[in-house]
């Protein structure tokens, strides 16, 4: 498992060495770029893949030290790590240092062709492949515009359809209210009827105690007095 794992090491490690050693080489290459744009805009699009690649390199070293058995080992290979994080925001720096000088030095190289007058065919070639450079910037502008407006109305439909079933939510829960006022009222009438009727019963119970007293009273007072 051990001679495993330093084999993997050792590999990621190698990978780690030859993208940097590319991206070094493709800097240089932009440093002595002569134009147009769109060569260097080829070297930067090759560096960019180059650190995604060496970014992910660094990642998988990381977790390999941290998988190491021996602590000693894993502190070893995660100093090794910081080391080969602080060389590639080295090498980031110096790339976009090479890449304003390379940029100032083929603008000063186009201004100097224009005011000596030159060759009106590379003249045309030159503002055309500016002109696509800045249409292609606006096209990727609009696109990541684009990009956000769906996004935006995504947001706003998932809105809609949270705020659509919360007024359900609402209009039912009313409805339900609704049923048990409902029901309420009618317990309220059948609880005052009740109440209306044991009034009634209890007058009725109190007039035929009073009529039965009332007859009691009338014979016994027949059978005790003389006529």
């Amino acid at each position: 498992m051990a001679d495993s794992q330093d084999v993997h090491v050792r590999i990621c490690h190698q990978e780690i060495v030859k993208y940097d050693l590319e991206i070094k080489a493709l800097i240089q290459d932009i440093r002595e770029c002569p134009g147009p744009l769109s060569t260097l805009n080829d070297f930067n699009a090759q560096v960019k893949e180059k650190f995604h690649l060496l970014r992910l390199r660094i990642q998988d070293f990381e977790q390999l030290a941290k998988e190491q058995d021996k602590e000693s080992d894993k502190q070893a290979l995660l100093k090794e790590m910081e080391c080969h994080k602080k060389q590639m925001l080295s090498n980031q720096t110096v790339w976009r240092k090479a890449n304003l000088s390379c940029k100032q030095a083929i603008d000063n190289a186009e201004k100097d062709e224009l005011l000596d007058g030159g060759d009106p065919t590379r003249q045309r070639k030159v503002a055309k492949e500016n002109l696509a450079q800045s249409t292609s910037n606006i096209t990727e502008s609009l696109m990541g515009i684009s990009r956000m407006m769906a996004q935006q109305v995504g947001q706003s439909e998932v809105t809609m359809q949270t705020l659509a079933t919360s007024s359900r939510t609402i209009q039912e829960a009313n409805e339900e209210f609704k049923s048990m006022s409902g029901t309420i009222q009618l317990g309220r009438k059948l609880i005052t009827k009740y109440n209306r009727r044991e009034l009634t019963d209890k007058l009725l119970i109190f007039l035929a105690l009073a009529l039965f007293l009332a007859t009691v009273l009338y014979i016994l007072k027949k059978r005790l007095l003389p006529f």
